[in-house]
């Protein structure tokens, strides 16, 4: 597995929908790309967003996040596709 450096997260991206709304199936190419995953390996550094106490990581292995459209670089580790994400586009962590 990848260890990402800095301040960045490695992300899987959860699967785009496949279905509309209204339940039209979409073809994969109309299907958004998309823009939640599940973090997987958080850098040394740790990710700080504006609102965490300081000191307190604000993401970490297993959070399910929402990131910039067309943030990260895309790898393939094993046959599956992940996502190095900076912390700049992490827009928000998913709490429950």
């Amino acid at each position: 597995m990848l260890k990402p450096l800095g301040q960045r997260a490695l992300v899987k991206p959860l699967d785009a929908q496949e279905k509309s709304a209204g339940g039209i199936i979409l073809p994969e190419t109309a299907q958004e790309r998309p823009r939640e995953g599940r973090v997987v390996a958080v850098g040394a550094a740790g990710l700080y967003v504006e609102d965490s106490e300081e000191g307190d990581s604000a993401v970490k292995e297993g959070d399910i996040i929402i990131y910039a459209s067309f943030g990260g670089t895309e790898v393939k580790i094993e046959g599956e596709d992940y996502l190095i994400v900076n912390e700049d586009d992490i827009l928000a962590v998913h709490e429950e």
